[in-house]
């Protein structure tokens, strides 16, 4: 794309206005110049004031152009409806017989209904807007539509090949500013649907690289800011994820906005700051935003692992195929922590089902989740190697975090086989990664691990055993089974090497693990 001093036209055209009316051309410059620099709410009337000049001077196919232009911006704000009349006002002046002009408000309508949930009719219509289709925009715009409609039809493969033709044009650089960042953005939401993690990384490279090569443009906007707040949340860049996240929180509007509140809440959560996860994941909910597994993930860290269990369990009986790998994955934590190891390995199997050859992300949590199973049942040497392969694998996708914590279940593996020093250099390998990320609620659970070889929830229920409560009070207060609290306390007496509650509270006190 001719690269351009957006900030300096925008003022240009801008100042010309004000001194005279603007020819229709130049207010259809304008209007783009308005949408790179972020303006979003002054495109739509300089749009309307480009039609009415093109037709005053009787230019009626200028005028259509600037009228479907008008629409496709107000289809990606969300105003359906309004863009609908836009369409039924210009397709009473397409002269009979052109076909180009007939197709592209073809495209308009086969838009309207993809955004209205009806891919299965939009999606004839894209594939019939490629056959007439001739310039860049609008071919990449037909490939765009066809492969959305593809990925919500479940055809992802094919959805994917067609967005794939759609970024040759892109990446040409002969696409126009507001489809080539439509472009980006729907190819990485496709990679994140789809897992196929390092794709999605590699194009927000590019995105990043296309927006540094455009001066003043805004780069992200919208879901774009939900895709990039997750790409640098998984990075580990968690301060800038939050940052992202929260923009998306302003920028978003009702019905939209819940993703983007959702993100916010996993940062936070990963962060320890429980308290601001908890009301974006309210937020978000209120907003209509399915929150799991985040929510259940943070009630487990608050010590409700029941509420947890039950929030997981509850949306795997209603969420669609796509969220099931993740939401898989916490219910696997959160039955070892239970001590449901029986739930723990139902779900670790149907996750290593869903795991696909060509989704590294995928393959890295079914062995991160076999591998905790194994550890639990008392399996340490089966369980290193799939701990290994899921560590490899992360690194690869360039994700700390996961590795950090994969690093102390390996750390685990080595202790439960007398290689101390091993375990030693896992977990200090996960603490320096934890201590760079901010992860204060890792390092504190590995903090207070160190000394006594306990999990956070042999800690929980140790030092609630040093208070004097019975194994009643402390099912009652972590929301566990009294038989799974007895677990517990057998395997706290194993590890510290004691056969009393009076001496396992003695060892809490010299070891400090009360506080």
């Amino acid at each position: 794309m001719e690269q351009r001093d957006w900030p300096s036209e925008y003022a240009e055209l801008t100042a010309a206005d004000r001194r005279a009316p603007l020819p229709p051309s130049e207010l259809d410059r304008l209007a783009v110049a308005a949408f790179v620099l972020g303006h979003d709410d002054e495109v739509a009337a300089y749009r309307e004031r480009a039609y009415e000049a093109h037709l005053a001077a009787g230019d009626v196919v200028a005028a259509i152009r600037s009228g479907f232009w008008l629409g496709f911006h107000l289809q990606k704000r969300g105003e359906l409806a309004r863009a609908a009349g836009w369409q039924a006002r210009i397709v009473r002046l397409v002269p009979d017989g052109d076909e180009q002009l007939r197709g592209l408000l073809t495209m308009a309508d086969a838009a309207g209904r993809m955004y209205s949930g009806d891919a299965a009719t939009a999606l004839p219509l894209f594939e019939e807007n490629l056959q007439w289709a001739t310039t860049p925009d609008t071919i990449t715009l037909a490939n765009l539509g066809r492969g959305s409609c593809l990925a919500m039809l479940g055809r992802g493969t094919e959805a994917l090949a067609a967005l794939d033709e759609a970024m040759v044009h892109v990446t040409s650089g002969r696409v126009g500013p507001e489809v080539t960042g439509m472009a980006y953005c729907s190819v990485i939401a496709m990679c994140l649907d789809r897992y196929d993690i390092r794709r999605a990384q590699e194009w927000t490279s590019a995105l990043t690289g296309w927006c540094d090569d455009q001066a003043g443009l805004v780069p992200y906007r919208g879901a774009c800011l939900v895709h990039r707040a997750q790409i640098l949340q998984l990075r580990g860049a968690w301060s800038e994820a939050a940052g992202a996240a929260e923009d998306a929180c302003r920028r978003l509007s009702p019905g939209t906005v819940g993703s983007a509140w959702y993100r916010l809440g996993e940062v936070e959560r990963q962060r320890g700051h429980y308290e601001a996860a908890e009301r974006a994941y309210q937020t978000a909910a209120a907003d209509g935003m399915d929150v799991q597994p985040g929510l259940a993930r943070l009630r487990a860290a608050q010590g409700q692992v029941g509420a947890a269990i039950a929030g997981i369990e509850r949306a795997l009986a209603e969420r669609s195929p796509v969220n099931r790998p993740v939401l898989l994955a916490a219910q696997v934590e959160l039955a070892i922590d239970s001590g449901d190891r029986e739930m723990a390995r139902r779900a670790a199997t149907e996750l290593n089902e869903l795991a696909s050859a060509d989704s590294p992300y995928l393959r890295a949590l079914a062995a991160y989740s076999e591998g905790a199973v194994r550890v639990a049942c008392g399996d340490a040497q089966g369980a290193i190697p799939l701990l290994r392969r899921a560590w490899t694998l992360w690194q690869q996708l360039e994700m700390p975090y996961e590795g950090a914590r994969t690093r102390l279940l390996v750390g685990q593996a080595c202790r439960a086989l007398g290689d101390v020093d091993a375990e030693q250099m896992e977990l200090d390998g996960a603490r320096a990664v934890f201590e760079r990320l901010g992860a204060v609620a890792d390092l504190a659970a590995l903090d207070a691990s160190d000394h006594s070889g306990l999990s956070p929830r042999e800690l929980e229920v140790l030092k609630l055993l040093a208070t004097g409560a019975t194994n009643r009070a402390v099912a009652e207060r972590l929301f566990l089974s009294e038989r799974t609290v007895a677990r517990h306390v057998s395997n706290i007496f194993g590890k510290l090497g004691v056969s009393s509650r009076a001496a396992a509270t003695a060892y809490a006190y010299e070891h400090h693990l009360t506080g």
